[in-house]
């Protein structure tokens, strides 16, 4: 029998031994194999769920493999299913979280995709395992459904895709960050109908050695196969420089970006011979639009012809009512159209892609031809966005890479980048959203700070 002074002590310490196995459960974890941690991040219990997502975070890849080996034959059977039960289904629901939160990226079920948040970690990574970084700069977080427009495409026709996701996983270390979040609008109907989307913005990424530095860079959205072999180039640029040091490794760039731009402007010759209209790549650059202290956000959005498919009909609801800027840059012209054409085979979307896009539609049937012309316009959109964006947006990084400024600060070549070349520079807090000669009837125009 305890005595009075003992069972005093007994009760003192009743709460810690209550508060022990909480104390315990991360070192536990730690222990924990794998694909323990992968059975536990599915868990009903949310505390339980959540610490076991964190550990299986902490691990990198491997963490994210452990899942997917896990639950294999549930992704499987799961994404057999109509994409309405999928939309409905708990454990559909569970699992692609989970999925979402150890990878850093949203549908990362059709990716497989783990991205370091952490260029320092990402630079570890790619010292160990001997491979160039893929750096991705985006408006808003690439694990968020409203990210910017570009980067959720990145999502579909890029990331989904078999290929390319296979060159990503095994050739590359994985890195994003948000450069600043994506302005999101929601018109409401008023009868419990809203349509919510992102306006403006643009992504970038850019091919670093293992040490952060600069080597090339892919702007803004380009077809599979051609996006592919860009990454393909750059990845054996990096492995060549790689082996040189100080003076010699800059000679080598600045060389590398000089046939680049030759090479494209070769290139843009042979595809304006086929479509009868000679520009050369130097008057293209030229007729870009040019920078004031705050580009519109119409200025800005015929840059990327996907993005502004999505995002026009917004722009001028909201008061964005400038034209955009300078033929044959336009992105509707018929200029491009016709190059694009010539290379439609870049944008052809595979079967990874095409299913995430009919999950994204769980209300349409797959046989609905409504599904195919979304496809079908998306493929033409892709075909536009990756020949402007080469010729235009690749050469000018080409001619900027080629003086040697920036091989060495990828931050700075991004400043420049959102600035310059996407015209949404970091001093115009409102991305040329904001006019101010436009009047509302609302006070202050709506907006409030």
């Amino acid at each position: 029998m305890l005595t009075r002074p003992n069972r005093f002590i007994s009760l003192l310490m009743l709460p810690f031994l209550v508060v022990l196995p909480i104390l315990v459960m991360p070192a536990t974890l730690m222990a924990a194999t794998p694909g323990a941690l992968a059975r536990r991040a599915m868990s009903e219990n949310s505390a339980e769920s959540a610490a076991a997502i964190a550990a299986l975070r902490d691990l990198g890849p491997a963490g994210l493999e452990a899942l997917f080996a896990t639950y294999r034959d549930r992704i499987a059977a799961l994404s057999a299913e109509p994409a309405a039960s999928r939309a409905s289904s708990p454990e559909w629901l569970r699992l692609t979280a989970a999925l979402d939160a150890v990878s850093r990226q949203k549908d990362s079920v059709a990716s497989r995709l783990y991205w370091y948040t952490d260029l320092e970690k990402a630079k570890a990574a790619a010292k160990l395992a001997g491979k160039p970084i893929l750096s991705l700069r985006l408006l808003g977080n690439l694990d968020e459904e409203f990210s910017c427009a570009n980067s959720r495409f990145f999502r579909t026709a890029l990331f989904a895709n078999t290929e390319v996701s296979a060159a990503l996983r095994d050739r590359f270390i994985l890195h994003w960050k948000s450069v600043r979040p994506a302005p999101r609008v929601t018109i409401d109907f008023g009868d419990g109908r809203k349509i919510e989307t992102t306006v403006t913005g643009n992504s970038i990424h850019y091919i670093l050695d293992p040490d952060g530095r600069p080597v090339d860079a892919i702007p803004g959205l380009y077809g599979p196969k051609a996006f592919l072999k860009e990454l393909l180039r750059a990845e054996a640029v990096c492995r060549t420089s790689a082996a040189l040091a100080g003076p010699q490794r800059e000679a080598s760039l600045r060389s590398y970006h000089q046939a680049r731009l030759s090479a494209i402007s070769e290139e843009l010759q042979a595809d304006q011979k086929a479509v009868f209209a000679p520009l050369s790549l130097a008057e293209l650059l030229a007729e870009q639009p040019v920078v004031g202290t705050a580009p519109s956000a119409a200025t800005a959005a015929p840059l990327a012809a996907s993005k502004a498919a999505v995002e026009r009909k917004t722009l001028r609801s909201i008061g964005s009512s400038a034209a955009p800027v300078g033929p044959p840059a336009a992105a509707d012209s018929e200029y491009w159209q016709k190059i694009a054409a010539l290379h439609a085979g870049d944008a052809k979307l595979d079967a990874g892609s095409i299913a995430l896009i009919r999950a994204h539609y769980p209300a349409i049937d797959r046989s609905d031809p409504a599904l195919s012309r979304i496809i079908q316009n998306f493929e033409r959109s892709i075909a536009l966005d990756t020949v402007r964006n080469e010729y235009l947006m690749h050469a000018t990084l080409h001619r900027w890479l080629a003086t040697g400024r920036f091989n060495a600060d990828v931050e700075r070549l991004n400043e420049e980048v959102y600035s310059r070349l996407f015209l949404t520079p970091r001093s115009d807090p409102w991305l040329g959203l904001v006019t101010t000669d436009t009047y509302t009837g609302i006070v202050n125009n709506g907006i409030s700070k």
